[in-house]
């Protein structure tokens, strides 16, 4: 009834591919949502998403779980920090996209699976397998290569890495007891008041481009809310049919993608001294993708996240 185990995995890794491909080309769909400032885009996100979400909970009959997890105070704070840490994230992601910096952004994807395992050390008080220390202290060679070379620290990429590590921290502890459309209900309800502030204030100050600059871009932001969605029901949808260390690899297609639309095609500044950066950012990738690959052998590895 639910097919072969080679058309589950087959299905799945297609799933994967839409989830990550989806994430990566992210930063052309924001670039569409211009001359919209990146608040009012991240508050019409929030509010869209959570319409969306409502929607889907409707059409599956979703409420009485969502219900379930309301009466439940301790898990609903924990969503609400999950949505202060995934606000963190989106906001310094589309403030580096408007604001030309989609090689960094991508950087700090590129980074973020040492991130995790390094906060897995310091929270978690695991232990680090030899070649999950190299890929740390590669990385962290990486930073300091990439510091000297635009004579500041890579913040972009640190924050986005750091946010979206302690929200998967977040969601690894409240486990399978909250599905993906209800925790993203429960995540954009917290930050609902934000984005109705924030409209507020952009629309006092400067005046909203929510339906000045037509039709057209009025739906591109308004699509925000599928955008947003969509991707996670495609990550939900390989978890259960993917083993998670292929799941693991196949993250590194976002951040790629993004790199390359930077590179590419927004000419983004990419001086010998950046290149080497991250050509040594790379090295710790690969370091953690063997590792990830030999654990996979003997046991499996946690999920992973994503926030985008």
């Amino acid at each position: 009834m639910g097919g072969t185990d080679a058309e589950r995995a087959r299905s799945g890794l297609l799933y994967a591919l839409g989830a990550y491909v989806l994430w990566g080309v992210f930063p052309l769909y924001f670039l569409l949502m211009r001359p919209a400032g990146a608040f009012e885009v991240v508050a019409w996100r929030i509010l869209f998403s959570l319409v969306f979400c409502a929607v889907l909970l409707t059409v599956t009959r979703g409420w009485g779980t969502l219900a379930g997890i309301v009466r439940q105070p301790r898990l609903l704070l924990v969503m609400g920090l999950a949505g202060a840490l995934i606000y963190v994230n989106w906001q310094t992601y589309i403030l580096a996209t408007l604001s030309g910096q989609v090689v960094e952004s991508s950087l700090g994807y590129f980074i973020n699976p040492i991130v995790t395992v390094l906060l897995g050390v310091v929270v978690l008080r695991e232990r680090l397998r030899p070649l999950q220390w190299a890929a740390v202290s590669v990385s962290v060679v990486a930073i300091l290569v990439l510091a000297v070379a635009h004579g500041s620290v890579p913040w972009i990429a640190l924050v986005l890495a750091g946010s979206f590590g302690l929200y998967g921290l977040v969601k690894k502890h409240v486990g399978p007891r909250i599905d993906a459309v209800s925790g993203l209900t429960l995540e954009t309800a917290w930050l609902t008041p934000v984005a109705v502030v924030v409209l507020v204030v952009v629309g006092q100050v400067g005046g909203l481009a929510f339906g000045a600059h037509g039709w057209l871009h009025m739906a591109v932001l308004v699509s925000s809310g599928v955008a947003t969605a969509v991707p996670l029901l495609l990550f939900a949808s390989a978890t259960r049919r993917l083993p998670l260390v292929v799941v693991g690899l196949t993250q590194f297609i976002a951040p790629v993608l993004q790199f390359a639309i930077g590179v590419f095609l927004l000419q983004e500044p990419m001086p010998v001294a950046r290149w080497v950066g991250f050509g040594v950012v790379w090295v710790a990738v690969v370091l953690l993708v063997i590792d990830m690959v030999r654990a996979a052998r003997t046991s499996r590895p946690d999920a992973v996240e994503q926030p985008i």
